[in-house]
């Protein structure tokens, strides 16, 4: 137990001990996961795509600027179920872990989910009472796949008059409703959308085209502009350049243009129908009594995906959107505007790929008294906070509020530690001690680290990089050349932490 982070676990085991437990005033917790959902994908972050119910939860809540993921499907989800680094809990195994349900189930609470699991097993397996959805990584939205079920049940989807997003929704409803009163609960709603292939209802759709008609350059623009206005940013940092791989929009032919419009109208459709549904799990909840007391967590598992996945099918046959045999995906470049102000995108460790939205929303639970200095902003739109936080911090959170004990062992095998430390301090309107440290990898091949304002990071295996978030949130300014001695201590710090969570051994070289 010589690890770095023994020191921290016990103290923070310590402080849980000595908190009085308040089971019966334990928060209900709604845990909401979009998919490839992008930092200025939804109104509240300068989106023009209508989210109303998402921007009414971050008007009366809370919305971080620096929340953190993993930066792809898979690796969130293991990070975010655990509280551990995704290699540590071997990914998809989630070994020598436990689980946000386990845990939530041992304090006590009725636990639900409804969605994509994309982990091995089912979600039964790891201290869901209940689930609906499908295990794999991603399905068609109006036919599924065939790894649907209702709890462990195959479940066979509707020939017509199916949605993924909307029968997600349907059996979250459900399980409220069915959920013991007494019992407070846990609901992990795991959307696939806005996840390609991107297919949603005709009406849906045609709600959008033509707002895109005018291009990624425009767009950004007027995202960057919300922004600005709504001072979601403590400053107004400088906009990274389109991308040299991205071509002019006026470059483009018309052809090109309407396939755009298409593609981008669809994601759009699917951000707008999973608010829709949002605001039906938040109107579900005010009619069981249980809204006031319930803590609704939204986030996002990654960046804006860049990968131009079209099949050439669907070209050919000019299908569209809404029929379910068309697998539509966007380009790199509108990827570029979902992360407006930020660089890179989905598996990339700059700001693109792992700061996307958060908003929590707790009306018996969050307060405003207590500043505690820079850490909270307001805007027209709600309140702000620029206090970096991470996936991690969901399993101290939940231990923290619930009164809960977090395992030393689970299904006989040893339990690692917490990474994280409860946001209860932030919800609570006062400044956070950070996380120390922030580790930060895909599989070797992208890498970060997080210290205080300084950030390394690099690209593909490619040179290290250092930025001053607080300067240069958007990157632009690479100070690895003029500061060797930080970058050589934090690549030390990082190589260190990569082979203590068990990174692979190619992507912990000095220069990796």
């Amino acid at each position: 137990m010589s690890s770095p982070w023994f020191a921290l676990f016990a103290g923070t085991l310590a402080l849980l001990a000595a908190a009085p437990v308040r089971a019966a005033a334990s928060p209900n917790i709604v845990l909401i996961l979009a998919d490839d959902l992008g930092f200025s994908d939804i109104g509240c972050y300068g989106g023009e795509i209508a989210t109303p119910n998402l921007d009414r939860l971050a008007a009366g809540g809370l919305r971080f600027t620096r929340f953190y993921n993993c930066a792809k499907c898979e690796t969130t989800r293991a990070t975010l179920l655990t509280g551990r680094y995704h290699h540590e809990v071997g990914i998809a195994k989630l070994a020598n872990a436990a689980t946000l349900a386990e845990v939530a189930r041992g304090a006590g609470y009725t636990t639900l989910m409804a969605g994509k699991w994309h982990m091995n097993g089912n979600p039964l397996d790891r201290g869901f009472d209940r689930y609906f959805g499908h295990l794999s990584g991603a399905c068609n939205y109006f036919t599924g796949d065939n790894t649907f079920r209702v709890d462990r049940e195959v479940y066979e989807v509707p020939a017509s008059g199916f949605y993924t997003t909307d029968a997600d929704t349907d059996w979250a409803l459900r399980f409220i409703r069915e959920a013991d009163p007494g019992r407070p609960l846990f609901l992990y709603l795991a959307y696939n959308a806005p996840h390609y292939p991107l297919q949603a209802p005709e009406a849906e759709v045609r709600k959008y085209l033509g707002k895109y008609r005018p291009g990624w350059d425009v767009l950004q623009q007027q995202r960057l502009a919300r922004q600005r206005e709504m001072k979601l940013l403590p400053r107004d940092y400088p906009l990274p350049p389109r991308p040299a791989d991205v071509p002019a929009w006026d470059s483009l032919t018309e052809q090109e243009h309407a396939e755009h419009d298409l593609t981008m109208a669809t994601f759009a459709a699917m951000v707008d129908r999973m608010d829709q549904n949002i605001g039906r799990v938040l109107a579900t909840l005010r009619e069981t009594g249980r809204a006031q007391n319930t803590l609704v967590l939204f986030l996002s598992d990654n960046g804006a995906c860049p990968f131009q996945r079209t099949k050439p099918a669907t070209r050919t046959q000019n299908l569209m959107p809404w029929n379910p045999k068309s697998y539509w995906t966007y380009d790199k470049g509108w990827a570029h505007v979902g992360n407006t102000p930020f660089r890179e995108y989905k598996q990339n460790q700059h700001e693109g790929g792992i700061s996307t939205p958060c908003i929590v929303h707790w009306p018996a639970g969050l307060r405003r008294a207590g500043d505690g200095g820079s850490g909270f902003r307001d805007s027209a739109a709600g309140r702000l906070t620029d206090q970096p936080a991470h996936l991690v911090d969901l399993m101290a959170t939940l231990v923290d509020l619930a009164g809960a004990t977090y395992p030393l062992e689970m299904h006989g095998d040893p339990v690692g530690p917490m990474r994280g430390l409860s946001l209860r301090p932030i919800l609570e309107g006062r400044q956070r001690a950070p996380n120390p440290l922030l580790h930060f990898t895909f599989y070797g091949k992208n890498n970060a680290l997080l210290q205080g304002d300084w950030k390394l990071v690099n690209r593909n295996f490619g040179p290290w990089e250092l930025y001053n978030l607080i300067e240069d949130r958007t990157e632009l300014s690479n100070l690895a050349s003029a500061l060797p001695e930080r970058l050589s201590e934090m690549n030390a710090t990082w190589r260190k932490l990569a082979a203590e969570i068990g990174v692979p051994e190619r992507g912990r070289a000095d220069t990796p």
